[in-house]
């Protein structure tokens, strides 16, 4: 009757074993892009194989031994001390599995950490809910923009059916050339966040006050996605991350048409808008970047220490000190400095701010944004 229980509980543990080992199987990681991701996900199929085999072996031994040598068939324990050989055994053996992983895990830690010579690089800032992106080096120095979640609020709210890409979708992509030295510079602007592309092998933290960096060789063309993976508050799971890798041409053409796009965005912040074009593109850009904490209808979000909008003392106040606190933030709450944006997109949602959910506080054009830049 033992006998049987043991059988039992063997076969119920084996069984266990067999489904942990399937879902090992497919615990691989992203399709790399990248000869360092390659070499990530080499390193950790080789250690899950593994440790599988470690498994069955300890495992298979040590219930062979309890089957075995039960007390129903009469086996009396053994009596015996400091076996030499067995002692000899359970030291080497794990000894020389430990240098097997060491040798290549240290080289792939070691690659990871090599950011010399590169072709091109990216300085990369969370901000509490998006990404800036600076290129300060290589072809495309001198472009910045700030990367925000593109998924619509309807969607978030359960509205419209979700997308292909719910969540992992962005207004403006990093766009880098492949088979170049990406090297990716992090910090951060309020909290800490981490910038995470799986399919590159590439993960750091982004810190307030600290410069980090990390680098990539993207391989293939595509796009890749990811998110923030550091805890940074009430939206951390809306704040994608998207690179697209395109070829050194499309590249050299992006670099181009973007840095044209710029010119011409600069050239309109210098003229009036209408009330309507105010309107219109601040509610895009309230929906981008404040609706997180003010919500939709502007009453804001007390847990979050985010003030109503609707009937404030700022959007129905002096539009100086409206401008002042959107351009410089507030210390110490989660309102940063928004002076990433142009000044036209500024006073639009300024304007859509002072003139929606009752406000009547008047238009702000862009030269008056301008005026109050420091």
């Amino acid at each position: 009757m033992r006998g049987t229980k043991v059988i039992q509980a063997l076969a119920g543990l084996a069984g266990l074993g067999i489904c942990g080992s399937a879902y090992a199987l497919e615990w691989y990681f992203r399709e790399p892009g990248s000869r360092l991701a390659a070499d990530v996900d080499w390193l950790h199929q080789m250690v899950m194989w593994l440790i599988l085999a470690i498994f069955v072996v300890v495992f298979g031994a040590m219930f062979y031994a309890c089957y075995a040598h039960r007390k129903s068939k009469g086996h009396k324990a053994e009596q015996f001390h400091e076996n030499t050989a067995v002692e000899l055994v359970w030291t080497v053996i794990p000894a020389i599995i430990l240098v097997a992983i060491a040798w290549p895990a240290t080289k792939v830690v070691i690659a990871q950490k090599d950011t010399s010579a590169p072709d091109l690089t990216i300085k990369v800032t969370g901000y509490q809910w998006k990404w800036g992106y600076d290129y300060v080096k290589g072809e495309g120095e001198g472009i910045s923009f700030l990367s925000t979640l593109a998924t619509p609020r309807a969607q978030i709210e359960g509205h419209e059916p979700k997308g292909e890409h719910y969540l992992l979708e962005v207004d403006n992509e990093l766009v880098v050339p492949i088979g170049k030295k990406i090297r990716v510079i992090t910090t951060a602007a309020d909290v800490v966040h981490s910038w995470w592309v799986p399919s590159f092998g590439a993960k750091q933290d982004a810190i307030p006050g600290f410069l980090r960096d990390l680098w990539f060789r993207p391989e293939k063309t595509g796009t890749f996605r990811s998110q923030c993976v550091e805890l940074c508050g009430k939206e951390h799971g809306f704040m994608p991350i998207v690179v697209r890798v395109v070829s050194g041409e499309d590249y050299t053409q992006w670099v181009a048409q973007f840095k044209e796009k710029a010119e011409k965005s600069a050239a309109g912040d210098s003229r009036n808008l209408s009330t309507q074009e105010l309107m219109q593109r601040g509610e895009k850009v309230y929906t981008g970047n404040c609706v997180a904490c003010h919500q939709a209808q502007g009453q804001g979000t007390p847990a979050m220490k985010a003030p109503a909008l609707a009937g404030s003392k700022v959007t129905t106040g002096p539009k100086e000190a409206h401008i002042d606190t959107v351009l410089q933030g507030r210390a110490n709450t989660a309102m940063q400095s928004f002076k990433a944006l142009g000044n036209a997109d500024l006073a639009a949602v300024i304007t859509y701010e002072r003139n929606s959910w009752g406000n009547k506080g008047g238009e702000v054009q862009p030269a008056e944004v301008a005026a109050r830049r420091k």
